[in-house]
């Protein structure tokens, strides 16, 4: 019988193929896992890339490259918008990345002419890995700059003021430096006051606004009246302001020559100081109010005595004497209309050196007022308080105070006897009412309001007399003193008013510094030919802006009684 063969699964050969088909596979599946694993690496990589938390991650680390406070907006009460913040493109180097330095220099020398060669070619040569090149670009440079390709240059997103209104407001709202820090004014007190809110990174406007007192539209015909105002007098700087006389709310303030805070550079010169808050004078006979309502607050005369002017006043080498001299025995009401230096001084001594000087502190005009744009200037005041010192103060020699002090102090002679601080912020009256002190009697400041009206009407301040308005004032021409002396050639003119007179709502003070005589003018340069009548041209615009009405047709009540009486 044949032998058979058996070739079962166990033979050498077929087992030996089999162990090499599943090792080939084995690697195959190993090797494609492997390509697996990193194309899976690859793509979540790629996803994560796409995602951009790297680049915003590099963003955020250029934006904190920056040093720029984010600030809040400032609106006037109206909610107009004076100051805010845009963000803008800041260009910065890595020196160490700036492949050709002199083409780098070149093409942004042509793009940025404001840049200086010299200290770019030192910035981008340096060893530092970080150099600003020019801070807050407008869009159309940062873009040209962008096109331009440069390697080593970046920017940085940086909050930028601007002030929508330009030069408007510019001694109220002040200004920042370049890294958005306040440097005086609004923006000044904003980075003291711990109260407000500064954003971060977000809009201004998210983070809440700051409120002034002031507003736009009043503030825009101030300033234009005055502007005029500077060229017809060829003056060589005026200012005005608008006081709410029952909340202390500086509703306008204007001083001339200003500037526009947009343009840091141009807040330098040393003619752009805010006459109203740093700047203190002699305002002249505007101290007359003062001296007057001094005298009938304590009882020392009344609307029918009065004093002898016949003679001027000598005392030791001093003459008190009367610019248009009447001559002639002068009741309380005259002295004031007619301006007499001779009256108010001899009213002063009656009240007598500490008294006149309690008064004068009562009114905050002794000492420096706060404000939301920091201390007033100190007023300059006798080193001795003598005799002869009460005489000429009577009639504003001697005591140089701030305009925004006397317009504050005229306010509680008008408003029934309050003094306020004055605020450059939103002020209710309701909560004004709770500050206010009583300074002077409720009769004195009616018998005030009255005299006030009168020199309208019969005395210096005929041109203020904006119809309808029923405005009362006082003038004042003030000599300057020039190399030691007193100068009749320069002059500072001054008009305090308020109006209505029978209701008085706000104090407008108007001063012009070192006007001249014109042909309108007759050739004069006083008080009542210029700052009267530029505070008359002011009323007549921003009465009906603050809700004053009127009265054309009938006389008012007021006007009768003073025309009655006088």
């Amino acid at each position: 019988m044949p032998k058979t063969v058996h070739i079962g699964l166990t033979s050498p050969h077929i087992l030996a193929r089999t162990r090499g088909a599943h090792h080939d596979r084995s690697r195959y599946a190993l090797t494609m896992a492997m390509f697996a694993f990193a194309f899976a690496i690859l793509c979540a990589r790629l996803v994560f890339l796409g995602l951009g938390p790297q680049q915003s991650a590099d963003a955020e680390k250029r934006g904190q490259l920056s040093t720029a406070l984010s600030r809040p907006t400032i609106v006037d009460r109206a909610g107009n918008i004076l100051a805010t913040d845009i963000v803008t493109g800041s260009l910065y180097a890595n020196p160490q990345k700036i492949v050709h330095l002199d083409d780098t220099v070149e093409q942004l020398i042509a793009i940025l002419p404001f840049l200086d060669a010299g200290t770019l070619r030192r910035k981008l040569s340096s060893e530092a890995r970080f150099q600003w090149i020019a801070r807050k670009l407008t869009p159309r440079q940062q873009a040209v700059v962008h096109e331009l390709g440069l390697p080593g240059l970046q920017f940085a997103a940086e909050p930028h003021r601007v002030y929508p209104a330009g030069a408007e407001a510019a001694h109220i709202l002040g200004q920042v430096d370049v890294d958005n820090k306040g440097l005086a004014g609004i923006e000044a007190w904003v980075d003291r006051a711990p109260r407000i809110e500064r954003p971060e990174r977000k809009s201004s406007v998210e983070a809440g606004a700051v409120r002034l007192s002031m507003d736009l539209s009043v503030q825009h015909a101030v300033r234009e009246e005055l502007v005029a105002a500077l060229a017809r007098y060829r003056a060589k700087a005026a200012a005005g302001l608008v006081l709410d006389v029952h909340s202390g709310e500086v509703v306008a303030l204007a001083s001339l020559p200003d500037y526009d805070p947009n343009r840091r550079g141009q807040a330098l010169g040393k003619d752009q100081f805010n006459r109203l808050t740093s700047g203190v004078f002699e305002l002249g006979s505007v101290f007359k109010i003062f001296t007057v309502a001094s005298g009938l607050d304590h009882g020392v005369t009344s609307m029918e005595q009065g004093y002898d002017a016949r003679e001027p006043i000598r005392v030791g080498s001093h003459t008190i004497s009367d610019f248009h001299a009447k001559k002639r025995w002068l009741s309380t009401p005259e002295i004031f209309i007619y301006s007499s230096n001779i009256g108010s001084a001899k009213m002063a001594l009656d009240v007598g050196a500490k008294r006149h000087r309690e008064f004068l502190a009562r009114l905050g005009l002794l000492d420096r007022i706060g404000t939301e744009l920091g201390d007033t200037a100190a007023p300059i005041l006798p080193a001795s308080w003598k005799r002869i010192n009460t005489m000429t103060i009577a009639f504003g020699h001697g005591l140089s105070v701030t305009p925004l002090q006397a317009a504050a102090g005229a306010a509680a002679l008008v408003n029934g006897g309050y003094r306020i601080e004055p605020t450059f912020l939103f002020r209710s009256r309701e909560e004004a009412r709770v500050r206010r002190e009583r300074v002077v009697k409720a009769q004195t400041s009616e018998l005030m309001r009255y005299l006030f009206r009168l020199n309208v009407k019969r005395g210096s301040g005929k041109r203020a007399d904006a119809e309808g308005y029923r405005v009362g004032g006082k003038t004042g021409t003030a000599e300057k003193v020039v190399r030691g002396r007193y100068s009749r050639d320069a002059l500072l003119t001054s008009f305090i008013s308020a109006f209505p007179m029978d209701d008085p709502q706000y104090v407008l003070l108007v001063m012009l510094d070192e006007p001249k005589g014109t042909k309108e003018t007759g050739g004069r340069a006083t008080a009542g030919v210029n700052a009267a009548a530029a505070s008359g041209r002011i009323v007549e615009r921003i009465g009906p802006m603050l809700g004053i009405v009127p009265q054309l047709d009938t006389k008012p009540a007021f006007d009768e009684a003073v025309s009655a009486s006088y």
